[in-house]
């Protein structure tokens, strides 16, 4: 009797989710989607990364050398620079992983058969992307080795490397990881508060009294909003007083500029999530809409593999994600020391962002409610 009982409430499940349009989009819809962003998005390989080459040493040693990182396909070279003071711009503005930098007794020491040290300066604010493009340049200059001590008929090694990595200088993965997971967490409440909020009116049938309020729809909106932001807020603090606290991060620039960042993610999160609550008709839906943003979100971010790696039209996907922003801020704030004018180029995005997603989710909760 009870396999019967829970067969039938197996089947009444079945036919309530194919008769609704939305759950037949949730159930079909999310694991393609899912399945085209991670196949195209989420890869730990590196190609093509940007590395600049200074090169004090004009023998032609140094030259076969460079002509091997030239040569690689994991690397490109973007930038031969001839002083000390072009390192800094270079890593600072992202416009390099890292620098390989030949000293100008590399040749005569190869041939000399002494020390030929060669230094890396690594751009460690991503400490597993920097680790991985680290040990390309270790089996290149290995292959290099075996290469030049054929060519002289001697054994040993003879050229060594000196890496030093800016930002994080342990290369400890916990303070990339962590700081990430401010967004991830942040986001993730956000989004589930307020798509939750329009939903449970409807499911507790509450939401016929709404309309007979004296209050206008954008009013309601914003009164669903406001708990969104303040909870958003609330969790962002907890988080970052555990992740200076417990795991050591650093927090190196202003805290004024870390909760502009904050708010303005909170603003475009809040209206994603108005527009997820809007279309949704119960609670699970809303749930499930979240979740359905939020694995592309994640996957688009960068958070876990570098934008950089993914196709051109899915680097393009990447502008509409607010998480892509907010977590450069972050990371910036805590690593690198960033202030106002260095983010300003990761505000203006989400304040869009905020303002386009608010604005749909007005015009879907007022078409809703008529």
């Amino acid at each position: 009797m009870y396999c019967r009982l829970i067969l039938a409430l197996a089947i009444k499940e079945f036919l309530a989710l194919l008769r609704d349009k939305r759950s037949r989009f949730v159930i079909i819809g999310p694991p393609i989607i899912q399945l085209l962003v991670f196949g195209f998005a989420a890869s730990y390989d590196l190609n093509n990364v940007p590395v600049a080459i200074y090169n004090e040493d004009l023998g032609g040693a140094s030259r076969e050398l460079v002509s091997h990182i030239e040569g690689s396909p994991n690397f490109e070279v973007v930038a031969y620079i001839a002083h000390d003071s072009e390192v800094a711009p270079l890593i600072d503005n992202r416009d390099v992983l890292l620098v390989l930098h030949i000293g100008q007794h590399f040749s005569s020491g190869l041939l000399q058969g002494t020390s030929a040290p060669l230094q890396v300066i690594l751009d460690g604010r991503n400490s597993n992307t920097a680790m991985m493009a680290m040990n390309y340049v270790n089996r290149i200059v290995l292959d290099y080795n075996l290469n030049w001590l054929a060519s002289q008929g001697k054994s040993g090694s003879v050229a060594t490397l000196q890496t030093r990595a800016w930002y994080n200088e342990n290369l400890q993965s916990n303070w990339f990881i962590v700081p990430g997971i401010v967004g991830l967490l942040t986001l993730l409440v956000t989004l589930l508060v307020t798509a939750l909020s329009v939903a449970r009116e409807r499911e507790a049938g509450t939401f016929d009294q709404l309309l007979v309020t004296p209050l206008r729809p954008m009013q309601i909106l914003i009164g669903k909003a406001i708990p969104g932001m303040v909870i958003g807020i609330l969790e962002a603090t907890l988080i970052i007083l555990v992740m200076v606290t417990l795991f050591d991060i650093p927090l190196r620039g202003s805290l004024g500029a870390l909760y502009l960042g904050i708010l303005l993610f909170l603003l475009s999160a809040v209206g994603v999530g108005l527009m997820i609550s809007a279309i949704s008709v119960t609670q699970q839906q809303a749930v499930l809409g979240a979740f359905l943003f939020m694995v592309p979100a994640i996957v688009l971010s960068g958070f876990a593999t570098p934008i950089a790696n993914m196709p051109q039209f899915v680097q393009w996907l990447t502008y509409l994600d607010p998480l892509r922003y907010f977590l450069v801020i972050v990371r910036g704030v805590t690593l690198e020391g960033s202030s106002y004018s260095l983010l300003l180029h990761q505000y203006w995005p989400m304040a869009i962002i905020g303002i386009m997603t608010l604005s749909l989710a007005g015009w879907l909760f007022r078409n809703r409610m008529y």
